[in-house]
Parts: structure tokens; sequence; C-alpha cells
């Protein structure tokens, strides 16, 4: 993969989110056949249970399932905590692929950020990218923030250890020059359990890294009115310009109840990662399974509804292609 492709998936674009909320993704576990034989069985590790990472994992795995009498192929989605725990779990040998954000991808492929310390991973392969997740911030409608400057000294949530959030959220205060010390509280609650604790006084609002429209936001923002706060500034200015996995964003305003204004923020992508040890074999058939249900894959999630093809094989990708995956993409004339 060239240095090229790794600057310029990003650069200078922005991010638009324009899905209407409809349906969740339904059943997303595996279809139940008998067993074959000499089945593959593979793990997707994805984030937690009301993001759009497990969605995604259980969209790509009924793909899968949906064929495996013909190919072979068992897949099986994990909620885990995150882009971080995902990267490391695959380096592990315990899972075979996972969903994670552009820049942790970044990260661990050149031994930089939160991977400087346990080194660059480049056994780690791109499969392709998914949707586009711009940084979140929900705060309590009676916290009286209006910009993400307000949040110095309030109870706010940062984000699991271990998940892109958390280790985008660092990035981004430390561009601020702040600390975790800098809130009065800097809680570590996982995603599922963030917005209750925002409505319930808990805490005064959190960060996410999410697609949208999510259940994760739309249950806040209906039940005690929580609202959305920009993301702007010089210093998300600098981050932009300085790597090439972010880009600027908007959330619509009307997207979810309460908020009828835009959002301006920014983000990165989801990926979709593996190990250059996964069979060639197996990913191309997990590709497969994707890219020849397009229009069944782009339905099971809202978030997924603007995806397109040749951008979905360039866009975002910060370690080089599986040959598994490219195999497939040269073959459809995508590459």
């Amino acid at each position: 993969m060239t240095a090229a492709l790794l600057k310029s998936p990003l650069k200078g674009k922005r991010f638009v989110v324009t899905a209407a909320l409809t349906a969740v993704i339904g059943a997303m576990g595996v279809f139940h056949q008998p067993a074959q034989a000499q089945q593959k069985f593979v793990s997707i590790g994805t984030g937690g249970v009301t993001g759009v990472y497990y969605a995604a994992g259980g969209a790509i795995c009924r793909l899968v399932n949906k064929d495996r009498a013909e190919h072979g192929v068992r897949c099986s989605v994990e909620s885990t905590g995150g882009s971080v725990f995902n990267v490391n779990t695959i380096k592990a040998g315990e899972l075979d692929l996972g969903v994670v954000q552009s820049d942790v991808g970044f990260n661990s492929y050149n031994g930089e950020g939160q991977f400087k310390d346990s080194g660059a991973y480049k056994d780690l392969r791109s499969v392709f990218s998914l949707h586009p997740e711009p940084f979140t911030t929900v705060v309590r409608k009676e916290s009286n923030v209006k910009t993400f400057d307000d949040l110095k000294g309030k109870r706010f949530n940062v984000g699991n250890p271990g998940s892109g959030t958390r280790a985008s959220l660092e990035q981004l205060i430390a561009a601020k020059g702040w600390t975790l010390k800098d809130f009065a509280l800097a809680s570590e609650l996982r995603p599922d359990e963030h917005g209750a604790a925002t409505c319930d006084g808990k805490i005064d609002g959190f960060f996410y890294g999410v697609g949208h429209p999510s259940a994760n936001i739309q249950d806040p923002t209906t039940t005690c009115g929580a609202q959305l706060v920009s993301i702007t500034g010089e210093a998300v200015d600098k981050l932009v310009e300085q790597y090439p996995y972010y880009a600027k964003a908007t959330i619509p305003g009307g997207l979810y109840p309460n908020n009828p204004n835009d959002t301006e923020t920014y983000g990165v992508l989801a990926t979709m990662v593996t190990s250059a040890k996964v069979p060639d074999d197996t990913v191309y058939k997990i590709v497969k399974a994707v890219f020849e249900n397009f229009e069944d894959f782009k339905k099971l999630h809202p978030a997924f509804a603007h995806l397109k093809k040749e951008e979905m094989v360039k866009n975002g990708l910060s370690a080089p292609l599986h040959p598994g995956a490219e195999k497939y993409f040269k073959e459809q004339g995508l590459l």
C-alpha cells in the first residue's frame, strides 16, 4: 500500500450524515442450520451492543451465514471494548476480524499514539471501510453547556479504556492543552451506560464516536431532552489538518428529538480489519458475501444507507488491503 493511499483518503472531505432514523437491524446472530463438514469459524469483534459496530458485525455475519452451506464459513459477532481492544485481540490471534476507527488502525499499523509502547503491528490488514463516525458530545439539558469548552470542570464520560472513543477524546483534549484532571469527574462508563447516566444526573454528558443515526444517541435525546454540542475551533482545525484519518462532519438538525439545529464536529471512518495470518480464501468469501448482497447490507442499519462500494475499497484504509479482499475487488473492477 502506498504512502499516498494512507495520506489521501479523508483529507479535505466532509462527512454529512443524512440517513433517516429507521428500524435498527433485527436478528444479528447466526442462522441455525445443520453443521457442515470442515466449516471455518470466524469471529468479528465490534463494540457495545447499542453501538453501530455491533450492528455492523451482525449485519456482515448475517450475510455470511446465509450461504454458509455453500462456502463453509460460519461467522459470529462479539461485543467488545471497541477499536483498541479489537486490534490487540486480532494481534493476539483471538479474533479474526474487527471493526476499528480509521485513526486507531493507522496508529496500530504505524506504532503511534496508544500503540507507541507496543510497537507497529505490520500484520494488520484492511478489509473495507464502513460508515463515517462523527465525534458526538451529548449533554444534560440542565448542564448549561453550550460549547465543548464549557465542559471544563464538569462531570464528563471520557469513554472506556481500550475504546477508540477514549483514544480520540484524549487526543482532542491534549490539543486543547487539557488533561483528564480538567474535568470534575472523568468517568469511564461503557457506551451502553452513558446515556442513562446523563439522564439520571450522574454525569453532565459524554463523548462518543459513532455512526448516525444511533439508538445510543436517540435514547437520551428522547428520554431527557439531552443536547448535542458542536466540537469546533482551533484545536479541531489543527487535528484535521495534521492527521489523514480525520475529516470535519455535520450531524443534521432534526435527526434526533429536541435537537433542531445542525451540529458541527469532526470524525473518522469505521473500518473492517483483520490479520495477514487469516487465510486469503476466508477473507475473500466474507467480502464477497457483503458486496454481492450489497443492497441488503445497506438496509440492515440506517448508518449504511449511503455507502458506496468504490469508496469502501479506499477511503480511510490505514493498513494495506488483505490479499483476499484485494483479489475480490480487482475481480469486480473496484481496484
